[in-house]
């Protein structure tokens, strides 16, 4: 992956063509970023960009990186530990019991049956898997019945909706007419993540964020700008990182 220097800091980035862009777009990432170009772009005219943009580039992954190290830190998945969940910290209540499966249910708080057998290390993975597991099928059902909400009153039917793990967007619909959600929704409050359904709903009608765009967002929810501003300023509630054993040798 090439490099692209500022100042002292070397950051990899992805270059990439494309027929359908009309003109350079930038992605960033805590740790790289992605330069999207028109086909015929020359190289004079990415490096122009490139360097047009460096301070924005640099300023932007230093962020990101921020906001990362921000992100709740879970070291086990027992009793007592907390994770985001529907926009607040939540706590797990983990009790063993004859069965084979973890088992996660909701009660003010997830409450998560482990068999008794399991090994602390083998626990934690496999509470973690579960609840991912539990969480994306939340998420999945929320955003169908939203759908179904907004849908058919407003004539946007989508081809189908997935639940995905996306890295980079918390949404997108395709020309498919399918649409995309990033499973990391479901840490936000719940009028958060219909707006993010109905985003990319509207994106079924208008491709791009002209006004008109925008005018069909507020059409259905009036106060989209402070569910979106939400969703900007907390990012990086949507998540966790989970934190291993520090080791250090000599």
């Amino acid at each position: 992956m090439p490099m692209f220097r500022i100042g002292e800091r070397e950051i990899e980035y992805t270059l990439r063509r494309s027929a359908k862009a009309k003109k350079a777009s930038l992605s960033v990432t805590p740790h790289s970023f992605e330069l999207l170009v028109p086909e015929q772009a020359t190289e004079s005219q990415i490096d122009a960009v490139l360097q047009r943009r460096r301070a924005w580039i640099l300023e932007t992954v230093q962020h990101m990186q921020e906001r990362a190290m921000a992100q709740t830190r879970v070291y086990r998945f027992v009793s007592g530990a907390k994770i985001p969940y529907r926009g607040r910290m939540t706590r797990l209540t983990i009790e063993p019991f004859d069965g084979t499966l973890v088992e996660v249910s909701f009660r003010n708080g997830f409450y998560i049956r482990k068999p008794q057998d399991l090994s602390l290390d083998s626990a934690d993975a496999i509470i973690e898997s579960a609840l991912r597991l539990w969480l994306k099928r939340r998420v999945r059902d929320d955003a169908r019945e939203f759908v179904r909400r907004h849908g058919e009153r407003h004539g946007l039917k989508p081809r189908g909706l997935q639940i995905k793990d996306q890295q980079h967007m918390w949404g997108s619909c395709g020309q498919d007419r399918q649409i995309n959600l990033n499973w990391h929704l479901i840490f936000a409050p719940k009028p958060v993540l219909e707006y993010a359904v109905v985003h990319e709903m509207c994106h079924l009608r208008h491709r791009n964020h002209e006004p008109e765009f925008w005018n069909l967002v507020g059409r259905i929810l009036p106060d989209w700008e402070a569910r979106k501003a939400w969703l900007d300023k907390n990012e990086h509630m949507l998540g966790w990182a989970k934190v291993g054993p520090t080791t250090s040798s000599q």
